[in-house]
C-alpha cells in the first residue's frame, strides 16, 4: 500500500525551501552578529546559531537516510558536507546510527542505550562509581541540565573518531572540512569580541545546540520496551514497539526535522520527511487491526516519560544501606 501510494518518492521542492529558510537565518545571523558588535546582545545571536545548526543536523540525518537527493552516493557526499558543518563526524554518526536503526533499544546492539555519562540500563546504573554514581542517581532530573554539555560531547566523539587508529572512511576529507569549519566560525568571533564575551558566545550555542539536539532525539525511544539479547521479534514488531510519536502536526515535524514521526521513520527510514504524516494513518490503522501498540504522546509528556524512566533506572545506583521504606517510596 505505501509502494502504490507514491509516499516513498522524494520530495525536492520541500528540501529545496529548507533549505532556502537556513541560508536566510544564516544570513541574519552574520548580520546580526556584525551590527550588535561588542555587546552582550550577541547572546542571541549564539542561541540563534545553535537553532540553526541543530536544522541543519536533521537534514544531514534525512541525507545519511538517502531523503533528499535521487542517488545514495550523492545524499551521502552531501551527508558527509552538512554533518562536517554542524561540527561532527559523519563517519561516526553513520555507524552509530546506522546500527541503532538495525537494533532500537536493543541490549548489547543499540549503541544508544550504552552506558555514557547517563545509564539506560540497570544494570549499567549498579555499576556506576564515583561521581557518575552521584549523578546516576539523580539522572532524571539532571538528564535536561546535561544536555548543556552534549554540543560539546559531539564534536568530541567526532574529533576522537577521526584521530583514532582503526581504519575511517575518509578520515583526511572530514578533518579538512572540520579543521575549515571551526576556522571559520571561530575566527570572527575571537577577532571581534573580547575573550570572555567570545566564551559565553561559544558556550551559548554549544548548550543551545546540545539541548536541542538532546530534546529532538531522547523522546523517540527512551522509556520504550527494552529488548533482550536473546529476545527474537520481527523487523515490524521491533520497530514499532520501541518507538514513540509526539503528536502535533506541522509544527512539531519543523521544530524535530520530521522525528517526531519516530515509528513511521524507522519503518521506511528512506522516506522523505513531508510523506511521513500520511504514513502515520495507514501504519496506525495497520497496528490498531493487527493488536500492535502504537505509542504517541504529546511532547511534553514524552519528557516526563523520560525523566521517571531515567530516575528509575537511576535508583539501581543508590546505596545500598538506603532505607528500603524511602527507596520504595521513591519507586512509586
Amino acid at each position: 500500500m505505501i509502494q502504490e501510494s507514491g509516499l516513498l518518492r522524494r520530495a525536492p521542492w520541500f528540501y529545496a525551501s529548507v533549505g532556502a529558510v537556513l541560508l536566510l537565518g544564516f544570513g541574519g545571523a552574520i548580520a546580526g552578529f556584525i551590527l550588535f558588535g561588542d555587546s552582550w546582545y550577541q547572546l542571541l545571536i549564539a542561541a540563534a546559531l545553535g537553532i540553526l545548526f541543530t536544522q541543519v543536523a536533521f537534514l544531514g540525518h534525512e541525507a545519511a537516510h538517502r531523503q533528499i537527493l535521487a542517488s545514495g552516493p550523492a545524499n551521502d557526499r552531501l551527508a558527509r558536507v552538512l554533518v562536517a558543518f554542524v561540527g561532527m563526524s559523519y563517519s561516526w554518526w553513520d555507524s552509530k546510527h546506522s546500527r541503532h536503526h538495525a537494533n532500537p533499544n536493543r541490549v548489547g546492539k543499540d549503541p544508544d542505550i550504552e552506558v555514557d555519562t547517563i545509564s539506560f540500563l540497570e544494570a549499567d546504573a549498579s555499576e556506576a562509581r564515583g561521581l557518575r554514581r552521584a549523578i546516576t542517581r539523580r539522572q532524571g532530573w539532571l538528564f535536561f541540565p546535561l544536555l548543556t554539555l552534549e554540543g560539546l560531547n559531539l564534536h568530541a566523539q567526532g574529533f576522537a573518531h577521526l584521530c583514532s587508529r582503526g581504519p575511517v572512511k575518509g578520515r583526511w576529507a572530514e578533518l579538512g572540512m572540520l579543521a575549515l569549519r571551526f576556522a571559520l566560525l571561530l575566527t570572527p568571533i575571537l577577532l571581534l569580541l573580547p575573550l570572555g564575551k567570545a566564551a559565553a558566545f561559544l558556550g551559548v550555542m554549544l548548550a543551545v545546540f546540545g539541548v536541542y539536539m538532546g530534546a529532538s532525539f531522547a523522546p523517540n525511544h527512551k522509556g520504550m520496551p527494552v529488548i533482550a539479547p536473546e529476545e527474537r521479534l520481527d523487523f515490524f514488531s521491533k520497530q514499532v514497539r520501541t518507538s514513540r510519536n509526539i503528536r502535533g502536526g506541522w509544527w512539531a515535524t519543523w521544530l524535530m526535522g520530521g522525528l517526531n514521526y519516530q515509528i513511521e521513520h524507522h519503518l521506511f527510514p528512506s522516506m522523505a520527511r513531508p510523506h511521513l504524516a500520511k504514513t502515520r494513518e495507514v501504519v496506525r490503522d495497520f497496528c490498531k487491526a493487527n493488536d500492535v501498540p502504537y505509542t504517541e504522546t504529546s511532547l511534553g509528556e514524552s519528557y516526563a516519560i523520560v525523566i521517571r524512566y531515567l530516575n528509575r533506572v537511576g535508583l539501581a545506583a543508590r546505596d545500598p544501606f538506603d532505607c528500603p521504606m524511602v527507596a520504595q517510596y521513591r519507586r512509586a
